[in-house]
């Protein structure tokens, strides 16, 4: 499961989740994404359990994409405890999702099948997603883009660095 490497500070403080994404809220890699539509906190167990989903039913065909990262401590107490004595030894690891931002990203499959495998990932997930789509217009410019040469620089670019 994934949790980061090293943490400047090993126990974090509970924090607000409020207002919208104001990053990694558009579509960037795939033709298809999985969007959060409230806010709320995601265990890397969740966003494990919700990959496995999707590539299971695409049956390891396209591309998914993990938009975010729990980097974030959650710490509990045993059960049974008094109160007091310092705060509780570190369980698992979150991310905090605010509505706008994008989960997942998927790319290389027809559009049902893609729309079907985020639904299911969606129901691993505890809060509210919903499904979104390049337009057809993005999607043949993103299609034109991959089918260049890799590294080199698309004609507009070098067009512009011309003049």
């Amino acid at each position: 499961m994934l949790s980061p490497k090293r943490v400047k500070w090993r126990k974090h403080q509970k924090g607000r989740m409020c207002g919208k994404a104001l990053r990694g809220n558009t579509l960037f890699f795939g033709d298809f994404g999985l969007v959060a539509v409230e806010c709320g906190r995601i265990t890397s167990k969740q966003i494990e359990s919700a990959r496995v989903a999707m590539t299971r039913y695409v049956k390891r065909g396209g591309k998914i994409w993990i938009r975010i990262f729990p980097d974030k401590s959650l710490s509990k107490k045993p059960a049974e405890t008094r109160m007091g004595s310092g705060k509780g030894n570190v369980e698992e690891w979150c991310a905090v999702i605010k509505p706008g931002r994008i989960l997942y990203e998927m790319d290389g499959i027809s559009r049902q099948e893609a729309t079907e495998a985020l639904r299911l990932a969606g129901h691993k997930l505890p809060l509210k997603v919903k499904v979104i789509y390049k337009s057809e217009a993005e999607m043949k410019a993103s299609a034109a883009l991959k089918a260049a040469a890799p590294g080199a620089k698309s004609t507009a670019a070098a067009g512009a660095k011309n003049e």
